[in-house]
């Protein structure tokens, strides 16, 4: 496939390419706060889950749909767009992992949260509550020169312009290196695949007609292919959450 043979270069070259992506692996709960705001408890290691490519929304595509029912939570991330295929990196190899990220992005998680507490409580796969279509916001490609340490820089998000989330990197429980070894331990990853790294604290819920900023400082100042705008509207999909 194409998507697998792109080189860093490519894989820089603008938001389009994202949705090439192979898989969209996301890590959760790795950061501590939000694990507490929860009340979930700490993973002993990492721990991931699957968004399908097809739940992306790209700069410009419009607004992020509410499926009827839903209670609808925004979770803003640090997105590593990998740059070269990773297999079993060990988990010190911190020069390995940064190499093989080739750009990054800012990404919000959205999560239908009633649909995947219901699951949790049933011990049943909650996919569902990640996978809608438009429930993974994008920024355009952020150059891999413009971060210099993943590790520090400022995730933001508001609503309505009110700042609900805010918080550095640098609190994330487990680092780049150890996420990619983790991950690469049980499925290759390849060019193009997204890696969302885990949200501060401060998710909750929207509804229509609320618009969403989210983006990264970096040393105190906003990075503009970071940026992330958009409304909320009420899907006009036949789905409806139902007890299962």
């Amino acid at each position: 496939m194409f998507g697998l043979r792109r080189t860093m270069a490519t894989v820089a070259t603008g938001a389009s390419t994202l949705k090439q992506a192979g898989k969209v692996v996301c890590i959760g709960r790795n950061y501590a706060d939000h694990i507490t705001e929860l009340k979930n408890m700490k993973p002993k290691q990492p721990f991931f889950f699957l968004k399908p490519p097809s739940s992306m929304l790209l700069p410009g595509e419009g607004a992020c749909l509410r499926p009827k029912g839903v209670s609808l939570h925004y979770e803003v991330e640090l997105a590593l767009v990998i740059g070269k295929r990773i297999q079993n990196l060990k988990p010190d190899d911190q020069q390995g992992a940064i190499d093989a990220v080739g750009a990054y992005a800012i990404a919000i998680d959205m999560t239908a949260r009633n649909v995947q507490d219901e699951a949790k409580k049933k011990g049943l796969p909650w996919d569902i509550a990640k996978g809608f279509d438009t429930f993974l916001p994008m920024s355009n490609v952020i150059p891999k020169t413009a971060i210099a340490d993943p590790h520090n820089i400022e995730l933001f998000l508001s609503v309505n312009g009110e700042t609900k989330q805010q918080g550095s990197t640098g609190l994330m429980i487990y680092r780049i290196p150890r996420i990619l070894s983790d991950i690469s331990r049980v499925m290759t990853l390849h060019p193009g695949d997204v890696v969302l790294t885990g949200t501060p604290a401060g998710v909750g819920a929207v509804t229509p007609g609320d618009i969403l900023r989210a983006g990264v400082r970096v040393d105190g100042k906003e990075l503009e292919q970071g940026k992330i705008e958009f409304g909320v509207e009420e899907s006009t999909s036949a789905y409806e959450f139902a007890e299962t």
